[in-house]
């Protein structure tokens, strides 16, 4: 098979959301035809891309339908079929691979993964039984995190225990052990980072800016593009998220979530072995977009300048804020520091994500406040 698909060949992408509508934006810019599997035709990437397969993610047969007609396949999501996977390996490029896929899909099979690494991690411990749970609160001490080993995104799929009366329901809320469990001590940080590196077919690496990320809710509510942290936090977070890259053997993007703590060190949370909601900031402030790195790893190509061009702030647009954003989106793209990305997504629920804004200024505090101003003046919430 080949290993380098040339402009006008045709990428496979498993999973049409906005990752892969983005994804497939970049790759038709650069020349290629793309392939997406997902489950309506109305689906954000399958909107634009040159063919459309309904399938089940979870389903083998649909990398397998995708292997027919495209050159190499990559994923926008975890949550697809690693056997899928393997066997379309067999046919095309597979980047990343099935081996990572499955990693990422299982939280405590990652936790071992970056621990024999030797990446930091939060103290943490499988859970079968309600028994197993208190002893290993006992190790690891309150406040923890229980959470589903697989599934679960955007604050889903986990619940805090601040003490010993609420192991139970903890327990019983998480499946009562018909689900895998994981524990995780709780990290006392100061930020919230991330890095998204790309590492190619021959090896080579390339690691965006650290980023700064803000949840509310569990979502993500903002990225600040370059992290106000310390030269400390920042080469050690860029040094993780490569060396994640090279022990995994990744061939594509991967996001590495982390913790900045207090003293300059960081501790690794969650890999994303694809582009990430905290690396849209690339698309109108880098060189090189996550986006088109991806594809440029699926592709066999070599990687792009990561460099990035002018500091940004990415907000994200859920549902609830459409209406306000439709509704002031004149004003919006009156603004030259505003850049504006709709996903066409036609129902518009709360918490759902819709698209995102991005705010760039020279100066970082300056880009910061815009993005603050903007904000109030889009929801009317102030920040404290």
């Amino acid at each position: 098979m080949s290993q380098v698909i040339l402009p006008g060949g045709t990428i496979g992408i498993l999973g049409a959301g906005q990752l892969g509508r983005m994804m497939t934006t970049a790759a038709k810019h650069m020349g290629y035809r793309v392939a997406v599997v997902g489950a309506s035709p109305d689906d954000p990437a399958a909107q634009v891309a040159d063919h459309f397969i309904e399938g089940d993610l979870m389903s083998p047969e649909s990398a397998a339908r995708l292997a027919r007609v495209a050159g190499a396949i990559t994923v926008e999501i975890e949550n697809v079929s690693v056997p899928g996977l393997e066997a379309a390996a067999c046919e095309v490029p597979v980047r990343p691979s099935a081996a990572v896929v499955r990693i990422a899909q299982h939280r405590l099979a990652e936790k071992q993964a970056l621990e024999a690494m030797g990446v930091p991690v939060a103290p943490f411990r499988e859970v079968t039984g309600a028994a197993q749970l208190r002893e290993a609160l006992e190790s690891i001490g309150f406040p923890a995190i229980l959470k589903t080993a697989r599934g679960g995104y955007d604050g889903k799929g986990q619940v805090r225990i601040a003490d010993p009366g609420q192991v139970e329901r903890a327990f019983e809320e998480l499946g009562a052990g018909r689900v895998d469990l994981v524990v995780e001590a709780v990290v006392p940080f100061e930020k919230e980072i991330s890095v998204v590196v790309a590492r190619d077919a021959a090896g080579r690496i390339a690691a965006y800016p650290v980023v700064e990320n803000e949840h509310r809710r569990g979502i993500l509510h903002r990225s600040i593009a370059p992290a106000r942290v310390g030269t400390n936090v920042r080469e050690r977070a860029v040094e993780a998220a490569r060396d994640i890259a090279e022990g995994l053997g990744l061939v594509g993007v991967l996001a590495v979530e982390m913790f900045a703590l207090p003293g300059g060190e960081i501790v690794v949370n969650e890999l994303a072995p694809r582009p990430h909601n905290s690396g849209h900031f690339t698309l109108d402030a880098c060189a090189t977009s996550q986006f088109e790195q991806a594809i440029r790893a699926v592709a066999g190509l070599g990687l792009g300048s990561t460099e990035q061009l002018v500091p940004a702030v990415m907000l994200n647009i859920l549902g609830e804020h459409l209406p306000a954003v439709l509704e002031k989106y004149t004003s919006l793209m009156q603004d030259p520091h505003v850049k504006v990305h709709l996903y066409g997504k036609a129902q518009a629920r709360p918490g759902r994500k819709m698209g995102h804004i991005l705010v760039m200024d020279r100066d970082l505090s300056r880009c910061v406040e815009r993005a603050d101003a903007l904000w109030s003046w889009l929801t009317g919430e102030r920040r404290d």
